[in-house]
C-alpha cells in the first residue's frame, strides 16, 4: 500500500454528531406541510442522504413534493446549527495531520457545509471540501472522491476515506480508495477507528 497523502472525512456521523440537528431540520419541514414526525427508519435514511434525496423520500406520493423541495433549498440552516456537536478528538487529529497530510471532506451535506465548518471553527483545518452541491452525482457515486483525487493529483491508494455508513464504504470501493470505518465495527473496512486518534497508529504502521 502506498503511503497516504490525503485523509478524507465524511461529515455527519464522523466529524459531527448531527443526528439531533438533522432530525430537527426535517421535522421542521414535515411540520410545515402537516406531515408526521420522522420515524426511526426515516431518520436513518435522511442522515446519510442529500437534502434533495431526503425530501424526495419523505414526500413521495404526496402533492407537496415540489413545494417541499423549494422550501428546503431556501431555508435558513443557522437555527439548527446549535444542535451540532463536534465528535471527540476531531480537532486534535486534524491538527496532528496538518503538517504532513492534506485533509479533505467528501459529504452528502449540501449548502450548509461551509456554515457548519465556520460554526465549529474547522474551516482552517481542511484544504478542500466537496459537498453534494459540488457534484452532479452524490454518494455512493464516487464522483466526490475522484474530484478530491484530481485536486491533489494523487492516486486512489494514496488517499484514505473515513466514514461511518454503508454509503461511505460503497463510495470508497467504487473510487478504489482505502476505507476506514468510524465507530462501526460491523462495517467491512480496511481499518476501524473507535476514536479519531486511533488514526495515528494506522498512519505510523
Amino acid at each position: 500500500m502506498a503511503a497516504f497523502k490525503v485523509i478524507i472525512y465524511d461529515c455527519d456521523g464522523v466529524l459531527l454528531d448531527s443526528r439531533g440537528s438533522n432530525e430537527a431540520f426535517y421535522n421542521h419541514i414535515l411540520a410545515r406541510f402537516g406531515r408526521p414526525r420522522l420515524r426511526a427508519e426515516q431518520l436513518a435514511f435522511v442522515h446519510t442522504s442529500t437534502a434533495k434525496q431526503a425530501i424526495d423520500y419523505l414526500f413521495q406520493d404526496t402533492p407537496w413534493l415540489a413545494e417541499a423541495q423549494a422550501y428546503q433549498r431556501d431555508i435558513d440552516n443557522r437555527p439548527f446549527l446549535v444542535l451540532l456537536r463536534l465528535m471527540p478528538q476531531v480537532r486534535e487529529i486534524l491538527e496532528y495531520l496538518r503538517p504532513t497530510y492534506h485533509t479533505a471532506i467528501a459529504t452528502n451535506r449540501g449548502k450548509s457545509l461551509l456554515l457548519v465548518l465556520k460554526e465549529l471553527g474547522l474551516e482552517d483545518l481542511f484544504d478542500f471540501a466537496v459537498s453534494s452541491y459540488d457534484v452532479s452525482r452524490p454518494k455512493p457515486h464516487p464522483e466526490c472522491l475522484k474530484k478530491i483525487l484530481r485536486h491533489f493529483r494523487c492516486q486512489p491508494e494514496e488517499a484514505l476515506y473515513i466514514g461511518d455508513s454503508l454509503v461511505d464504504r460503497l463510495t470508497a470501493l467504487k473510487a478504489g480508495v482505502p476505507f476506514a470505518a468510524y465507530r462501526h465495527p460491523a462495517l467491512e473496512a480496511d481499518f476501524h477507528l473507535e476514536e479519531h486518534l486511533d488514526l495515528v497508529e494506522i498512519l505510523k504502521a
